[in-house]
């Protein structure tokens, strides 16, 4: 495994971290804390340290099978990075929860849920500008950061364009940004990665395999269950996207590379990037994963 400073929080992360939001069952399937602790350890084994998940991966579902594993394990070993600003009533369907209070509230169940009594990463939630410019979230946010309950702030930014939140990082005390970015996507490339290299932000690429679209097990005319978020998109725009996956795997992966290791070495390369955080829905493909590290090159900005 090859470990990357997080911007300015100091923390060195794996460049392969674990992304959680599989656990709430959103993804075509439930799980059990046996096969959530297969995937940890399998994770601990390879040298990945970060887990990144949310309060509304399930009702702090996802949370709380990663808290049964750290109770359990030792907590000093991983940094764990959760998020705040909604509700989960059911699959698909969430409530805002923006105000300072419920905000607070939030926290407590999370590090609750988590078994911990510190969160590594606190990241605002893919909120609006309006959510966003609250002061009172912010100074309350400062107060946890001071008492303890929290070790960094960051942002997960929804649209990944968004400059304005990105911007004002640094004046609100946050030290990363996660943004979707995959070879499918490059818009933060424009105007969000040159604001987080020039301010020294960690940045955690979420969603780096395009929701499954750049594992290569997908081919054209490809069909997800009901029940996977996946078949909540376009139709049109899903036999688009997976016709791209299938240019890019002629004429841009190099023959005898497994297309999920390149997706996300690819991701990597960016100077601005510090870590990618795919999901995974065994210790299979964790391992698939990690194995990118293979083909990431030395001299990144952020190598440690």
């Amino acid at each position: 495994m090859k470990y990357r400073r997080l911007g300015r929080t100091g923390l060195n992360v794996s460049v392969v971290g674990i992304g959680t939001w599989q656990f709430g069952g959103e993804w075509g399937r439930t799980y059990v804390q046996s096969e959530a602790d297969a995937i940890l350890d399998k994770a601990h084994e390879l040298g990945i340290n970060l887990i990144d998940t949310a309060e509304c991966y399930g009702d702090h579902t996802s949370e709380r099978f990663i808290g049964d594993y750290l109770a359990r394990h030792r907590r000093e070993d991983w940094i764990v990075a959760t998020k705040f600003g909604h509700h989960f009533n059911h699959n698909f369907d969430r409530s805002d929860r923006w105000s300072a209070d419920e905000v607070l509230e939030q926290l407590d169940a999370s590090l609750r849920s988590l078994r911990t009594e510190y969160i590594d990463l606190y990241q605002f939630h893919s909120g609006s500008d309006e959510r966003f410019d609250n002061d009172k979230l912010w100074t309350m946010l400062d107060k946890q950061v001071a008492a303890g309950k929290v070790r960094h702030l960051g942002i997960s930014i929804g649209s990944n364009a968004n400059v304005h939140q990105t911007s004002r990082a640094t004046e609100y005390g946050a030290s990363a940004i996660q943004v979707v970015y995959n070879r499918l996507d490059r818009v933060p490339e424009a105007d969000v990665f040159p604001s987080c290299i020039e301010q020294d932000l960690g940045v955690l690429a979420r969603v780096p395999l395009a929701s499954g679209y750049l594992s290569g097990k997908y081919k054209p005319g490809a069909e997800f269950a009901n029940n996977d978020v996946r078949h909540r998109h376009d139709a049109a725009k899903r036999e688009s996207l997976l016709r791209q996956v299938e240019e890019i795997r002629a004429n841009e992966v190099p023959a005898g590379v497994n297309m999920a290791s390149w997706a996300l070495a690819w991701c990597l390369q960016h100077p601005a990037v510090t870590t990618v955080i795919p999901g995974c829905k065994d210790a299979e493909q964790v391992a698939a994963n990690a194995a990118a590290v293979e083909l990431v090159a030395g001299g990144h900005p952020q190598d440690v």
